[in-house]
């Protein structure tokens, strides 16, 4: 029996606009189970931290449980590559830095690229880095620990996240503008870095605010300078690199939500819209400014600003890290 072409072509166009209805549909049931936020690093590090205070309160307007898992090594990388390689479905996300979606591109042998295969979902964090050394180091401020570092070439030995990582980054970042020759010892995390600068094992930490500074105010560290051009509200005694002898010397990371490349923009606006509520709310910000975090602008938190901002952020810092080596 022949179907008349009319009612042939609103069979076709029914059958083509199945899949859209099914991811429709499944956007509007979703989740209806937990989410899994995938960490890079080690726990009670910055980004870890980041992702519990954030994964606490999206529960609440997800209605499902949200999970954070550590995947460490490879500074990040392996967690990254987890998630890449996981369904597109919005239960499995990536939480990482400029280190795990940046740097990595240029630091290890990837078996995925970050620029094609995730897809934005939004801008959780800024902070602002500082200098620590461990306590014995003999510089009472930054224009003497530099002294000291361009005096004993190699000699300072300052802990990192792993290689690529913000804590990295930012050393070598203070190393290039300043001068001094700095020894790398990669951990598996922020975490047993300031552990290893609170023992005494390391010279230095580039770091975060969130795990040195309360070791800082217990004594059991020094910090030297603030690397960006404000002081923190948080310490407002701190001077900043520009005034204690480092004009420039400027570090802050970025923390940020991805999934992989094809998931449904249906479930990314679901999560995006999890993730900006518990930023707006007033007890995530509190605790993020008591770690000296800054909440993104409500306008830096949409997909579309990170996809920019991604893009533009890989523009500025290959032909750095090339420089670098």
């Amino acid at each position: 029996m022949q179907i008349p072409r009319r009612r042939f072509l609103h069979l076709t166009a029914g059958a083509a606009a199945l899949p859209a209805i099914s991811r429709i549909a499944k956007a509007q049931t979703f989740p209806s189970r937990p989410i899994n936020i995938v960490v890079g690093y080690a726990a009670g590090g910055p980004t870890d931290t980041v992702a519990r205070i954030l994964a606490e309160r999206m529960k609440t307007v997800l209605g499902q449980p949200v999970l954070v898992e550590n995947a460490t090594g490879a500074g990040g990388s392996i967690a990254v590559g987890r998630v890449v390689r996981a369904a597109p479905d919005g239960y499995t996300v990536s939480i990482g830095d400029m280190g795990n979606y940046i740097a990595n591109q240029a630091l290890y042998p990837l078996q995925y690229d970050l620029r094609a295969d995730l897809r934005p979902v939004a801008m959780a964090a800024n902070v602002p880095y500082m200098v620590f050394s461990r306590n014995g180091m003999a510089a009472a401020d930054l224009k003497e620990l530099i002294a000291w570092l361009r005096a004993n070439p190699n000699k300072g030995f300052a802990g990192t996240g792993g290689i690529g990582s913000g804590d990295h980054l930012a050393g070598l970042m203070f190393a290039n503008i300043t001068g001094a020759r700095i020894q790398f010892v990669p951990y598996r995390g922020e975490a047993p870095a300031v552990q290893d600068l609170v023992a005494g094992q390391i010279d230095l930490v580039f770091a975060s605010p969130i795990l040195p500074l309360p070791q800082v105010r217990a004594g059991q560290i020094k910090v030297y300078a603030v690397m960006g051009p404000d002081r923190l509200d948080l310490a407002p005694e701190l001077p900043t690199v520009d005034e204690a002898g480092a004009p420039g010397a400027y570090y802050t990371n970025w923390i940020a939500l991805f999934a992989p490349k094809n998931t449904p923009k249906e479930v990314i606006a679901r999560i995006n819209a999890a993730v900006t509520i518990a930023l707006a709310d007033t007890t995530v910000q509190a605790r993020f400014a008591d770690l000296g975090t800054n909440v993104p602008p409500r306008d830096h938190q949409t997909p579309e600003w990170l996809a920019e901002f991604h893009k533009d952020e890989f523009d500025r810092w290959w032909p750095i890290l090339k420089d670098l080596k």
